[in-house]
């Protein structure tokens, strides 16, 4: 594994990049959320206008009720216009404003001004029929588009648009308030208020201030909501990253298990492990007189390779070195089948390789030989690092004997190689069916690997003909 050399940028630089690719996962995340919660209020939106259109034509009935009808065609062409741009290559981040807002103006317009197939009441009447509720029934659907901003912009807009309807009727002649008739702000009898307050042109102002105050309140609750559903959004994309990052590490069965754990990884302990390395052999060779892009993309097929088959072994993927592979089997939790998977995906991996390598040669590129060592011990398994960054790691001298017998392959001239230990536990763990399993191996003398005294019981497997 000493062929290959990887090069890494520094902590603070990767930060950064790091950094800004969370960013960007959030943003496209956020983005997705917002036009999913765009389309479930317009279609809250218009399903409100159906309803409202049959109610009034029940209760209306034409032909007064076509003025109505035809605003609420309106209405329904801003939502649905508000929602095809913001899916066009024309959407811009103001248009859901600019279209909130005249929303709100023609339902302000709409709860005001009479219609004129309505008998000719006095207009001040108009703010006593409890119209300014389809105000609040708008606010309502707009909590669905995860936009806090957009929530607190409607309630603006809501509360602007229905102050300048209020002070649009207050001007009209003949407008009676409490502030613009003398008569009024003397002590008066009960009769009189009730008589004052009864007379068709009287606008009560401190119910329409009240009124604003409601909406505003409304909008700002509605935001807040918005806000946490968010920040709930958030938890769950970072739940999702972290669970992507897992099975990064871990087959898909196991990123399940460990998701729901509190403490996945528990705390260090002992137990036995299969670790396996791959390697490419005379990667630096390969490497020297090709281009860097070339190089790079040998290796992502080559890793996406491997990781596909100690996946489907139920292994565990520990580190990508350079040109070379760690893996381990039994990591977090031990199984009964360890050092059986171990065995089958190395087997895997050689015969993977060995198509990939007849698909090569029929493009006519260089073959790609691969090497492979397994030994099974105890090791030990625990976080390692520092408060700023942890790795979970497997150490032990299984690892350190497992990386040997990779580099040993080149020695006996064979592809794979491993263990009297891991030969050992096949046969424990598979009974009768070991033979079979370890059919094509050879057994050896004992090999002295570089930094252990003690020699190493070994098998030689020479790889699928």
């Amino acid at each position: 594994m000493t062929d290959a050399v990887v090069t890494e940028l520094p902590a603070e630089a990767r930060r950064p990049r790091l950094e800004q690719r969370v960013l960007e996962q959030h943003a496209a995340a956020f983005q997705a959320e917002e036009m999913a919660g765009r389309r479930l209020a317009t279609t809250a939106l218009l399903t409100g206008i159906a309803v409202i259109a049959v109610w009034l034509f029940i209760q209306v009935g034409p032909p007064r009720v076509w003025f109505y009808q035809v605003i609420l065609g309106l209405f329904a062409l801003i939502f649905i216009a508000n929602y095809s741009l913001s899916q066009s290559r024309f959407a811009r981040p103001w248009q859901s404003y600019v279209l909130m807002s005249l929303a709100v103006a023609l339902l302000a317009f709409t709860l005001v001004v009479p219609n004129p197939f309505v008998e000719n009441w006095p207009t001040q009447t108009r703010l006593r029929y409890g119209n300014f509720v389809y105000m609040l029934a708008f606010l309502a659907p707009i909590a669905l588009s995860y936009s806090p901003k957009l929530m607190i912009w409607a309630g603006l807009s809501a509360a602007a648009a229905w102050i300048a309807g209020v002070v649009w009727v207050t001007g009209l002649p003949g407008t009676m308030t409490w502030l613009n008739q003398p008569d009024l702000g003397r002590p008066m009898t009960s009769d009189e208020l009730l008589a004052a307050y009864l007379d068709p042109r009287f606008v009560d102002l401190e119910a329409r201030v009240q009124e604003v105050i409601v909406v505003l309140l409304m909008a700002g609750v509605l935001a807040l909501v918005v806000w946490r559903s968010r920040r709930l959004v958030m938890r769950q994309i970072s739940v999702a990253r972290e669970r992507a990052n897992l099975a990064r590490y871990f087959p898909p069965t196991v990123v399940d298990q460990l998701a729901d754990l509190d403490d996945p990884l528990g705390e260090v302990r002992a137990q036995p492990v299969a670790v396996m390395f791959v390697d490419i052999v005379g990667f630096t060779q390969l490497a020297e007189h090709r281009d860097p892009h070339e190089t790079v993309e040998i290796l992502r097929d080559y890793h996406a390779l491997v990781e596909r088959e100690i996946f489907d072994h139920q292994g565990t993927l520990d580190k990508f070195l350079g040109d070379g592979v760690m893996a381990t089997f039994g990591t977090p939790n031990s199984g009964p089948q360890d050092a059986v998977n171990a065995l089958a995906c190395a087997q895997a991996i050689l015969e993977r390789m060995a198509r990939w390598n007849d698909e090569r040669a029929a493009r006519g590129q260089a073959d790609i030989p691969v090497s492979i060592g397994i030994h099974y011990g105890e090791a030990v398994l625990g976080d390692i690092g520092s408060e700023r960054r942890l790795e979970f790691a497997v150490l032990g001298d299984v690892v350190n004997v497992a990386n040997r017998l990779e580099a040993l392959t080149r020695t006996l001239a064979c592809r794979l190689i491993v263990s009297q230990a891991l030969v050992d536990a096949v046969h424990r763990q598979a009974g009768g069916r070991a033979e079979g399993l370890l059919a094509d191996f050879r057994a050896c003398e004992p090999q002295s690997l570089r930094g252990r005294a003690e020699r190493v019981a070994v098998w030689t497997y020479s790889g699928p003909e």
